[in-house]
């Protein structure tokens, strides 16, 4: 069984990952392909342009099997996972009537509405794929993240009609639901001509994003929180009770039965800023990171090692998104003397991820009444080790990379690797699978004073700007 291999497919808000592992968990060989802008309208409207999530796919998988050396007929299964809180509107013939709603969308704060005759099914991005890649109009359960006409205990659509039609969809627009680590389908000739994956290989369901993270990086209930380093950012823990009642947190479906993902309130366009300051330094550090051979954010990161802890006061605050009921919010950077420069500005936006990511663990943590013990950061920021060694000082616990830190496209592999029997549960799969690559211990100076700024000073910073900031959006909007 060790000659065998899995597709797993991790769509995320600004690439496309497609990955083949073994089923001992190694990274065979990958693809990604970076998705186009996502076009945002004055009217609050966020979309994928054109086709965006099916053509990067199809990229990704021809691309990703020019460096496959292996047998096309040892691959076993697709896992499938694709970005959360999207909605994809479908034609009779399969084809999108109208692009992708980005979670940024504001419509996705409200229920579907029908406007458009040519829309049979209304889906998430994974109904959508699923569709596409094996014809099938099933979908996972897992990936039904507002306001859908789902019911929060059995995660099935509402039974009872009020409830129901209070979310304006009719049944028959609305795919079948099925659980995580399940066989959808099996790959089509339009889904292989498309992306050279064989006909009749299966497809399996998996959750959303954040979930199949989660699985990916090896979350257990044992106080680990994990921090995701996406376009959103968040933190995350697992568990098996659904609690509709926290305050610091919500529960989501988990990427295997029974389990449900808690995630703490995040960052709406994190590492997204973390490329508009580096984009912002502008062509001096492109070009000085291109003599040396390293990418931008590494040399950014080599730079930013020699500004002082806490970047001399200056602080930033990370509403570069204001969420759809606080439209007030904005991005600042506060704290700016004569001394700081480029670097201080790039570590401050590390060091503002940290301490916001930092407070919304700890409340989640608080609540569950759990002691946080670790972190496991993933996402591409995790390759930098200030920003590893930012997250252990600002949080005060060891945090862990795992080998592969991509951990959307190792938790589909697993999803995959379930189904189709490969192991027998979630724990020996991710037993077999995970491996850690380092951990980065606190630094016990740093860590207090990390602790003293976030307690004195950043935790106080909006309370304090927050009603100029109404002002200002009263006159700006």
């Amino acid at each position: 069984m060790t000659d065998k291999y899995i597709i797993a497919i991790d769509g995320g808000t600004q690439s496309t990952k497609v990955a083949i592992f073994d089923v001992l968990g190694t990274e065979v060989c990958s693809h990604t392909v970076q998705l186009r802008e996502i076009e945002l309208s004055e009217n609050g409207r966020a979309e994928h342009p054109d086709d965006d999530l099916w053509d990067s796919l199809k990229t990704a998988c021809q691309e990703m099997f020019k460096k496959f050396h292996g047998d096309k007929n040892n691959i076993i299964g697709v896992g499938l996972g694709s970005i959360r809180c999207c909605r994809a509107l479908i034609k009779a013939d399969g084809n999108l009537a109208s692009p992708v709603q980005s979670w940024m969308d504001l419509r996705l704060s409200r229920p579907y509405e029908h406007d458009n005759d040519e829309v049979i099914y209304v889906t998430t991005t994974t109904g959508y794929l699923t569709h596409r890649l094996t014809g099938e109009t099933k979908d996972t359960r897992s990936n039904y993240v507002g306001p859908w006409p789902i019911d929060p205990i059995t995660l099935d659509w509402f039974e009872d009609k009020e409830k129901f039609d209070a979310y304006t969809t009719p049944r028959e627009m609305l795919f079948d639901l099925v659980d995580p680590a399940v066989v959808m389908g099996t790959i089509n000739d339009f889904a292989s001509d498309a992306t050279g994956i064989p006909v009749g290989i299966p497809v399996v369901s998996t959750a959303n994003d954040k979930a199949v993270e989660g699985l990916g990086a090896g979350l257990v209930n044992d106080g680990t929180v994990l921090v995701s380093l996406g376009t959103y950012i968040t933190s995350m823990m697992v568990g098996e009770e659904n609690n509709l009642n926290s305050v610091n947190f919500w529960s989501n479906p988990g990427a295997t039965k029974g389990e449900f993902l808690y995630e703490s309130s995040g960052i709406r366009r994190g590492m997204a800023t973390v490329t508009w300051i580096k984009d912002l330094l502008g062509s001096d550090i492109v070009n000085a990171a291109k003599d040396q051979g390293i990418s931008p954010e590494a040399y950014l990161n080599i730079l930013a090692s020699d500004v002082p802890v806490g970047c001399d006061g200056l602080y930033t605050v990370l509403n570069w998104l204001a969420r759809p009921n606080q439209l007030h919010e904005r991005g600042m950077m506060i704290g700016f003397n004569g001394t700081h420069k480029g670097p201080h500005m790039f570590r401050s936006v590390l060091e503002g991820i940290a301490f916001t990511m930092k407070n919304h663990a700890q409340a989640m943590c608080d609540e569950r009444g759990i002691e946080l013990s670790s972190i496991v950061v993933s996402g591409g920021g995790s390759n930098g080790e200030l920003f590893m060694q930012i997250f252990a000082d600002v949080f005060g616990v060891p945090a862990h990379r795992n080998v592969v830190n991509g951990s959307a496209s190792m938790g589909a592999a697993i999803c995959a690797a379930l189904a189709l029997g490969v192991y027998t549960d979630r724990q020996e799969a991710i037993d077999h699978m995970i491996r850690r690559k380092d951990t980065f211990i606190p630094i016990e100076k740093n860590v207090e004073l990390y602790r003293k700024i976030n307690e004195q000073v950043y935790q106080h910073i909006t309370a304090h700007t927050d009603e100029l900031l109404k002002k200002s959006y009263e006159i700006f909007g």
